[in-house]
């Protein structure tokens, strides 16, 4: 078993109700469907972690072991496309977190300039990470939800980045 896998596994025992409360949620619907472990180094438990979003008492730990599964130091796991617009969906009602993480995505969905050796060398280029343009075209796709996200839960950087990958700048 990975770490990440792992990690998921005490999330659902710590939180084992998640999964019932979280099924039925209409923005999370499709979740079960999606291969997840078809993506390099994701666990195919990824729907736990996003049921875990809706329950108040597991949503913050679902989002530390969720980042923590697609996120690292210098990018992004290849099936953050996919998550992308469940989070989305449930950072509507104002979820601080899940908008923290949201920014975060939208950094690293980012081109990355081919003219910088050393970011090149650090982030790999884009043509290495087709997930940064899929990411882009998610926020792109949901722009209508970008606008929607409130602002007087994110800094102005913040919301101007999310509205910049959405194409709304």
């Amino acid at each position: 078993m990975s770490a990440k896998e792992a990690a998921i596994d005490r999330f659902l025992r710590a939180y084992p109700h998640v999964i019932a409360a979280g099924r039925e949620h209409p923005a999370l619907h499709g979740c079960e469907e999606v291969r997840w472990s078809e993506f390099a180094e994701c666990p195919a438990a990824i729907p736990v972690l996003l049921y875990g979003l809706v329950d108040q008492a597991a949503a913050a730990e679902a989002q530390r072991v969720l980042t923590n599964t697609l996120v690292s130091l210098v990018g992004m796991n290849a099936a953050v496309p996919e998550v992308l617009p469940y989070l989305l969906r449930l950072a509507v009602p104002g979820r601080a977190g899940l908008l923290d993480r949201l920014v975060v995505i939208a950094g690293y969905s980012e081109p990355v300039d081919p003219g910088s050796e050393a970011i090149t060398w650090w982030l790999g280029s884009d043509s290495d990470h087709p997930e940064r343009e899929r990411c882009r075209d998610v926020f792109a796709r949901h722009a209508d939800v970008v606008a929607t996200l409130p602002e007087e839960l994110l800094r102005p950087d913040s919301r101007a980045a999310l509205r910049r990958v959405a194409g709304l700048l």
